[in-house]
């Protein structure tokens, strides 16, 4: 990291340790979501689905905001989480995360749903008739059938998180250190004369990364798809 100053590679570090947080916490969610929505019909499912996806549609300043009205220090659920856990989300990296989660978590769910969607059922109806309760369904047949998907949609999640900027910079601004994430440090740099190497020199390492996350991920399923043609 001798190409970098201090304060990339601290901006560096912490976008790669919110993305595999915003990537990771959000993925038991993100499967029983996509399962829900792959197996179940219940009233208000079309209205699930597309609040799902409302961070895909909407600008990610309003998202940001609505995050820092509902999770600010003065904000219900915000003031409820600080008083009653001891835990603050606005202008910490822990929010940067939470921002990352929401907006990442439609790619995830709808990967992790086509996937799940592609199990054959049958399967599941064997398991089931051979005395299997539904949780062990899940867990030994439909999960395992599923993994790929689950890989891919982490990885997604993973990608979009590390360039994430409008929510992020809304609900935790960019105090280096501390929420100045990859996109944050970009963009202040571009405000700085001159900063132009630096910004190339960021803007380089956040495509490797994602690029790797991807590529990664697509070995990963291709592996995965090859053991089973095997079996």
């Amino acid at each position: 990291m001798a190409w970098f100053s201090p304060e990339e590679t601290t901006a560096i570090a912490l976008s790669v340790k919110v993305a595999v947080v915003a990537a990771l916490a959000s993925l038991p969610v993100g499967v029983a979501v996509a399962w829900l929505l792959a197996r179940k019909r219940f009233p208000g499912k079309a209205l699930l689905d597309a609040l799902v996806h409302l961070p895909l549609v909407l600008p990610p300043v309003v998202m940001g905001y609505a995050l820092l009205v509902m999770f600010g220090n003065q904000g219900p659920l915000g003031r409820w989480l600080h008083d009653t856990l001891g835990i603050t989300l606005a202008f910490r990296w822990t929010g940067a995360a939470l921002a990352c989660a929401v907006m990442g978590f439609p790619l995830m769910v709808r990967a992790i749903r086509l996937s799940i969607e592609n199990v054959d059922r049958k399967l599941e109806q064997a398991a089931a008739t051979l005395g299997a309760a539904p949780w062990r369904v899940f867990l030994t047949v439909t999960l395992p059938l599923a993994w790929p998907g689950l890989v891919a949609g982490a990885a997604l999640a993973f990608a979009k998180a590390l360039g994430e900027f409008g929510a992020t910079i809304t609900f935790v601004s960019a105090i280096p250190g501390e929420t100045q994430t990859l996109s944050a440090a970009i963009y202040g740099l571009m405000q700085v004369p001159g900063g132009e190497a630096g910004i190339w020199r960021l803007a380089v390492v956040s495509l490797l990364i994602s690029l790797g996350a991807l590529l990664l991920s697509e070995w990963l399923v291709r592996r995965q798809r090859g053991a089973e043609d095997e079996q």
